[in-house]
């Protein structure tokens, strides 16, 4: 038997490589297509024509101009699911990015999200919400990566308060105020809402503005003064807004963290900036805005009913003692005095 020459031996040997090396190069570029073809679906929670909305699309624009492989499709006005629906699909990958509020049913300890009288003031947002280092960014940031999810920005829109079709009885103090409102799925808010005198049906966001319309409920714990009115006022629905400022509209930008894995070092930092831009604007829109919102429900038909410094410290001071040892039994005592540093 003949045995092969060195020549034919180094031919040979050639052609394994140039055979390797075109399988790492269609491997290469097979990643590249998939990188380029990668499509983020960004659902939000408010309605069309609100300010968060066009912020979703403002940052659809940026990403895609950003010419990095990702494509983007906003889903707007809860069109793929309420925000209790939304955490659960963005952990399993099937959403990618969110704006809404992120609901404490997958972890009690995002119940701090809710914590009544906790921030008080638009400089506590920022000072506090709006700071990455924060204690109360540091755990939530915590609680969610162990969830699968990502936080990126907080979006605060002002104080939720209580949207009615009738004027709740003492609605400045804590007698029984006549009325059956919905609140979201929170023992906190619940507590909170029971302490300040009013019956309550635990209720999800979507079924909310039916559940109004018809008179299921008398009113709704909900809403800032932007969502009361694009919401409920402009669709001629309610007529009382009780302005509470014991806790935080807060829509945030949070996303999977299985997409964020699939995404290079490059499209990351074009969704993160994206994203930081965003929530800054967003923030000075909201904080500016805040008494022009109130404005418009006036005159929408609105009733505003507001307190004076002195019933806001009374209502704090009650709700604070009433509900936050019940609150340390579900997150725990040390997350509590977490909290309270960003405050001294």
């Amino acid at each position: 038997m003949n045995k092969p020459s060195l020549k034919t031996v180094s031919k040979g040997f050639r052609r394994v490589l140039s055979v390797g090396a075109a399988s790492a190069i269609a491997l290469t570029l097979a990643s590249s297509v998939y990188a380029a073809d990668l499509r983020l679906k960004i659902a939000g929670t408010v309605p069309v024509d609100h300010e968060g909305t066009k912020m979703l699309k403002q940052i659809e624009k940026e990403i895609e101009a950003a010419d990095v492989g990702l494509k983007v499709s906003v889903f707007p006005a809860s069109q793929l699911g309420s925000g209790e629906s939304l955490v659960e699909d963005t952990i399993r990958g099937n959403v990618d990015f969110v704006m809404a509020f992120i609901y404490s049913h997958k972890d009690p300890v995002l119940d701090i999200m809710s914590m009544p009288y906790l921030f008080t003031s638009w400089d506590d947002l920022e000072n506090v919400m709006l700071n990455p280092d924060s204690e109360y960014n540091k755990i939530i940031n915590e609680r969610l990566e162990n969830l699968g999810l990502k936080l990126f920005n907080h979006n605060p829109e002002g104080f939720v308060g209580v949207v009615a079709n009738k004027k709740p009885e003492d609605y400045a103090g804590f007698g029984d105020k006549g009325m059956n409102i919905r609140v979201w799925s929170s023992a906190v808010v619940k507590d909170m809402a029971e302490t300040l005198g009013y019956n309550t049906t635990t209720m999800a966001w979507g079924d909310m503005f039916p559940a109004m319309q018809s008179g299921i409920v008398d009113g709704t714990l909900c809403c800032t003064k932007q969502a009361a009115y694009t919401i409920f006022a402009k669709s001629n629905v309610g007529k009382y807004f009780v302005e509470y400022n014991a806790i935080s509209e807060i829509n945030s930008f949070y996303g999977s963290l299985k997409t964020w894995n699939k995404m290079n070092d490059e499209q990351k930092a074009v969704v993160k900036a994206a994203f930081d831009k965003a929530s800054k604007q967003y923030f000075q829109f909201n904080k500016e805005n805040d008494a022009n919102f109130k404005q418009k429900l006036v005159e929408s038909g609105y009733e505003v009913l507001s307190f004076t410094p002195e019933q806001e410290k009374v209502l704090a001071e009650r709700v604070r003692e009433k509900v936050w040892p019940a609150m340390s039994e579900v997150v725990g005592q040390d997350t509590i005095d977490r909290l309270k540093k960003d405050f001294q």
